[in-house]
């Protein structure tokens, strides 16, 4: 299984989305810090769903976070996070 779909699998099972999208950007940081080969380094995810309705954006962001787990988050270099409730 690739982190995206860790990532994927993690936030549907943590929040019964609506929307989910786990997009691998990684091959629009080729050079950059945090650039691995074969990708899976960079990644955005936009995700819509009620557990989020009533939740800052900080929070929101936080969750995102606890759902992936540190071991995963440890792997990524970049999160772009869209989270609407």
């Amino acid at each position: 299984m690739t982190r995206r779909d860790d990532i994927f699998s993690k936030l549907s099972e943590a929040f019964q989305p609506d929307h989910l999208e786990v997009i691998d950007e990684s091959e629009l940081h080729r050079g950059h810090a945090g650039y691995q080969d074969g990708g899976q380094s960079h990644f955005r995810v936009v995700i819509r769903s009620q557990a989020f309705a009533k939740l800052s954006r900080i929070s929101r962001h936080r969750a995102v976070h606890t759902a992936i787990g540190s071991e995963l988050m440890e792997q990524v270099h970049a999160l772009a996070l869209e989270v609407t409730g």
